[in-house]
């Protein structure tokens, strides 16, 4: 009997404790990771708004060791990296915590690599890179959207040669993620916003990922239904706890969803940008969603069919052309209600950089699964349309 191993899917996810109080492990996993020392990574944004003394707090009240660094941008530098991954070594770490954004969790992944493969971070770019295992990684997550908590991603900004680089490996996916929405009460209405539209991003370029299959579509549509249904109401009543898990359980499915299927052109040219510009990653994501939709739209017309259901759109008696409209036009609608309004001009883009944003964005893994083919110039219009 033969069987199409082009149907085999892989999936991966970390251990995850979700709902109010799940930080409260941090300790508990810390010790039964054998932690001698653990290296708490985070950023000054976390550490003011008092979340990290919090962790500090915890490990010590177990009597664990532990050092903290902070040194870490909104998009992370490779030298940030680098410099974490040396003081994990001076310290004799061989646990790492972060607690943040993604930028921190993507940070401490980095710090993982380095400390247990040697060499510098670049050298890790692309898929399947890493061949020796890196210490245990306990994640909390701070915000609703980037899924770094659950995901084999690992972003890295490059600021010399201005792009952002993908580090895609099992190896990244931390062994624990405390998902404990109340965390997310400190985000500002902004911040919720770049974050809610990152999640329903990943949700929709997971679902028509050519990498999509029964494991990860079921995540996927289920997050773009919760974020749909909760993200305006949370940005317009940030102290909701309701809607804060409502959207955080979407984030969570997003992230399990494109960790699995992987993502398409929407974050491949929003990391070109990102790495460009150092902008906000939701909001390059929010300044491009319709215009890839638009694009891509054609080679996956069921599956946006799917989408623009589970965004409440009635399709019945539509045709493919007025699907896609009011598919796009409920995106657009939602970027909106949560004040994501800017496009590409706005924020420092001219039209000469264009052609370096699109050849970054085409050398970006996440192009690969994107369900049309793109060539330069395919990437250089979209970009222009958004301009």
């Amino acid at each position: 009997m033969s069987s199409d191993i082009s149907n085999l899917r892989k999936f991966v996810s970390p251990e995850i404790i979700f709902g109010a109080g799940a930080r409260n492990s941090v300790a508990n996993y810390a010790k039964n990771f054998g932690a001698r020392k653990v290296l708490v990574v985070s950023d000054p944004g976390v550490a003011e708004a008092g979340w990290l003394q919090e962790v500090c707090d915890l490990l010590e009240a177990a009597d664990i060791d532990y050092v903290c660094f902070t040194d870490v941008s909104p998009n992370p530098r490779t030298s940030e990296v680098m410099q974490g991954a040396q003081f994990y070594q001076e310290h004799h770490c061989n646990v790492i915590v972060a607690i943040g954004g993604g930028s921190p969790m993507d940070c401490a992944k980095g710090i993982g690599i380095v400390s247990a493969n040697g060499r510098h971070i670049l050298d890790y770019e692309g898929i399947d890179t890493i061949h020796l295992p890196i210490p245990p990684l306990i994640f909390i997550p701070t915000t609703a959207g980037t899924s770094a908590d659950v995901s084999q991603f690992a972003i890295i900004s490059d600021p010399v040669d201005q792009v952002k680089i993908s580090i895609v490996s099992k190896a990244v996916v931390p062994d624990v993620a405390l998902i404990d929405p109340e965390t997310t009460v400190t985000m500002d209405p902004f911040l919720s916003a770049c974050t809610g539209v990152d999640a329903m991003v990943h949700a929709i370029e997971a679902f028509v990922s050519t990498g999509a299959g029964p494991l990860t579509d079921m995540h996927a549509l289920d997050a773009i239904r919760l974020i749909n249904e909760n993200l305006t109401a949370l940005v317009n009543d940030p102290s909701d706890i309701r809607l804060r898990e409502q959207v955080m359980l979407g984030s969570m499915k997003a992230g399990l969803a494109f960790s699995n299927a992987i993502l398409g052109a929407v974050h491949a040219m929003s990391h070109s940008l990102g790495g460009y510009l150092d902008l906000p990653h939701g909001l390059c994501n929010a300044m491009l969603l319709e215009h890839v939709i638009g694009f891509n739209y054609k080679e996956a017309e069921d599956r946006f069919k799917v989408i623009a259901e589970s965004l409440a759109i009635d399709t019945r008696g539509m045709s493919t052309v007025q699907v896609k409209k009011a598919l796009i036009g409920r995106v657009t609608t939602l970027k909106q209600e949560v004040g994501l309004t800017q496009r590409l001009a706005e924020s420092g883009v001219s039209l000469t950089d264009i052609p370096t944003l699109s050849e970054k964005a085409l050398h970006d893994p996440c192009i690969l699964t994107n369900p049309r083919k793109s060539n330069q110039r395919d990437v250089e219009a979209v970009y222009e349309e958004a301009l």
